[in-house]
């Protein structure tokens, strides 16, 4: 913090940048590794569950534009897993009958 101060009260020492920078590039790539993992996970499932390879989830690690060409994949191109027919799911059981309201007294 008081390095910070020091940089931004006088001349920049290109020490203190070079060491500002050494801090800062270790944390940011470990944030977009992070960020990279929580969008390609769903990608993954949802690539399985629609018959493609998962391994096309890795189109994410090309930031923003690899998840944009995976959407547009995903949206525009036939799903190769058949929706399930309505003659396979299982059937109802019948309703019980409602039970009668009471009579009303001399009715």
């Amino acid at each position: 913090m008081h390095e910070l101060a020091f940089f931004l009260q006088h001349q920049p020492d290109p020490e203190v940048v070079k060491r500002m920078m050494m801090l800062i590039i270790p944390i940011m790539l470990t944030i977009y590794l992070v960020v990279v993992v929580i969008v390609m996970v769903p990608c993954w499932f949802i690539l399985k569950k629609a018959g493609f390879s998962p391994w096309l989830s890795l189109l994410c690690i090309i930031t923003s534009l690899g998840t944009l060409v995976l959407l547009y994949v995903l949206a525009f191109s036939e799903w190769k897993v058949a929706p399930a027919s309505q003659a396979s799911w299982p059937l109802q059981p019948p309703q019980p009958p409602y039970p009668r309201p009471p009579l009303a007294p001399g009715a």
